[in-house]
C-alpha cells in the first residue's frame, strides 16, 4: 500500500513510502532535503522489514535538531503498521 507523510522539524517535507503486504518497504522518496543522501536512505531500506527499519532509524538525529530525515522514516512507518 502507499502511504505519503508530511514531516516536521527537517529540510525534506514529504516522505513517500510504501508497504507490501509482508511488511517490507518499498519506492521510498524524499521531497526536498539533502537529495544524494536521502536518496541513499531509500536505497538502503528498499525490501526490508518495516520494523526493522524503525529499529535502525528510529532517533537519528541531524545536528541540534530532535529529530532527522531518517528518524521521520522512522515515525512515518510506525504510524501505518
Amino acid at each position: 500500500m502507499e502511504y505519503e507523510y508530511i514531516t516536521h522539524g527537517v529540510c525534506s517535507r514529504k516522505i513517500n513510502f510504501e508497504i507490501d503486504d509482508n511488511g517490507l518497504v518499498h519506492n521510498v522518496s524524499f521531497l526536498g532535503g539533502c537529495n544524494g543522501n536521502l536518496k541513499a536512505i531509500g536505497k538502503l531500506v528498499e525490501g526490508m522489514e518495516a520494523t526493522k527499519v524503525i529499529k535502525i532509524l528510529e532517533g537519528n538525529l541531524c545536528g541540534m535538531r530532535n529529530t532527522s530525515c531518517a528518524d521521520q522514516l522512522a515515525k512515518a512507518l510506525k504510524e501505518r503498521i
